[in-house]
């Protein structure tokens, strides 16, 4: 049994354990448990983003922005703030139609905001 699984396609080997995986979910009814723990790793990826968007900024952009004038920083912060929310309702609520058109305009136009920002403190000069 050990080298029929070992010589089958990797790709036929995995759907065959995400077919195991689905059956024994139905079979034991464990739906409700499935979606709690989507909740839980939608909350936990949300957390994992802010905690590495914070570790960047702290180790390498803090000292930087601190030599900005206060307009720019607002802008920069504002920005960022404005990219939490945005990814907190939709990691929350979720995007769709509109909502999603909404989502990825407010993400461009903040980033386009902090990009900017970022580009016109670096030029030394024009």
């Amino acid at each position: 049994m050990r080298t029929f699984f070992s010589r089958m396609n990797p790709t036929v080997r995995g759907l065959l354990i995400v077919a195991l995986i689905a059956l024994v979910v139905v079979v034991l009814q464990l739906q409700a448990t499935l979606s709690a723990l989507a909740l839980i790793l939608r909350i936990a990826f949300f957390i994992a983003i802010a905690v590495v968007l914070y570790l960047l900024w702290r180790d390498r952009m803090r000292w930087e922005i601190e030599t900005w004038g206060s307009r720019a920083r607002w802008v920069f912060y504002g920005s960022v703030l404005v990219i939490v929310v945005d990814l907190g309702v939709f990691f929350w609520f979720g995007a769709t139609g509109l909502g999603a058109v909404a989502f990825v305009l407010t993400l461009g136009i903040c980033g386009y905001a902090m990009f900017r920002t970022w580009r016109d403190q670096r030029s030394y000069g024009l």
